[in-house]
């Protein structure tokens, strides 16, 4: 059987070539203005879902950026505050050894008393030292680390949660306590360095001229706090060493997402001109096929 071919059928399977012709330049151009080559899921299934995954994965690395400058500066705020707390209490110690001077007056041992517990105060305020307005060696409490009560026995009291600790996710898998722990840096009850000092300046008043019991002690502090600038050092570093990984995985993320969605400007350029030569063609060719109409009939 012959299939009749007549004018119309002609006419309307010009016009879908013609459409089809026009949809892909169409497509070309959104690419070229958008720089990209996924618009749409159905641009490309398989590239469409790498870039979902990439793109989380890009996300989740910012958030472990994010958290690394946290911990950062958490840690950077602890260091100081201990490095501050152990010339503190080094000076104290000095202050000791002078007054171990057995001619000293009342006065002169008073005013070094008076020094004492000014260091006292000064270590105090170290304890309570805040990020951001959290507290950095109470662990998750919202309370200050350490509180004087005078009527109470010991007067110091130590607020933290034990074991409660500040932690930040630096890396898939990879996470760094940011805080420290108030307890084993400044001691707690009757061994607390603030107990400590109000002992060594109630000794420097007596003017006992043994005070190697108080000195021993003051040594047990230095000793705790130098522990701590080791651990607390060590996780700055990793912290530290952390920015440049998360630095690079970002880039390596971004160049692989462009690899995927991103057009090849000189390569789309000539496409879409390519495509506008056959656009322009198709319709050049389509003129000449469809020439005849009702006033050639007529002639």
């Amino acid at each position: 059987m012959v299939t009749r071919v007549t004018h119309t059928t002609i006419q309307r399977s010009t016009l879908a070539n013609l459409q089809q012709s026009l949809a892909a330049g169409a497509r070309l151009q959104a690419q070229m203005s958008s720089g990209t080559k996924i618009s749409v899921p159905s641009d490309d299934p398989a590239g469409a879902h790498d870039l979902l995954r990439l793109r989380a994965d890009l996300r989740a690395n910012t958030q472990h950026e994010r958290n690394r400058a946290d911990g950062d500066a958490w840690l950077t705020t602890v260091d100081e505050a201990v490095q501050q707390s152990l010339s503190i209490l080094r000076k104290a110690r000095d202050l000791a050894v002078g007054a171990g001077n057995g001619s000293l007056n009342a006065d002169a041992r008073e005013a070094l008393a008076a020094q004492v517990e000014a260091k006292r105060d000064d270590l105090l305020q170290q304890a309570n030292a805040t990020y951001s307005g959290r507290q950095v060696f109470a662990g998750t409490s919202k309370d200050p680390a350490f509180t004087v009560d005078p009527t109470a026995t010991p007067p110091y009291t130590f607020n933290g949660f034990t074991g409660a600790s500040v932690v930040r996710e630096i890396g898939p898998g990879t996470s760094v306590r940011v805080d420290a722990d108030g307890a084993q840096t400044f001691g707690t009850g009757d061994d607390s360095v603030f107990a400590v000092l109000d002992r060594l300046a109630a000794s420097i008043r007596a003017g006992s001229g043994d005070m190697s019991a108080d000195l021993s002690a003051v040594d047990g502090r230095i000793s705790a706090l130098l522990e701590q600038v080791a651990s607390v050092g060590a996780r700055h570093s990793q912290v530290i060493a952390a920015k440049d990984v998360l630095m690079a995985r970002t880039v390596t993320l971004r160049e692989q997402i462009g690899g995927i969605e991103d057009i090849d400007l000189a390569q789309i350029t000539l496409d879409v001109q390519a495509q506008e030569v056959a656009y322009r063609g198709a319709l050049g060719a389509a003129a000449k096929v469809l020439q005849p109409s009702l006033l050639d009939f007529l002639r």
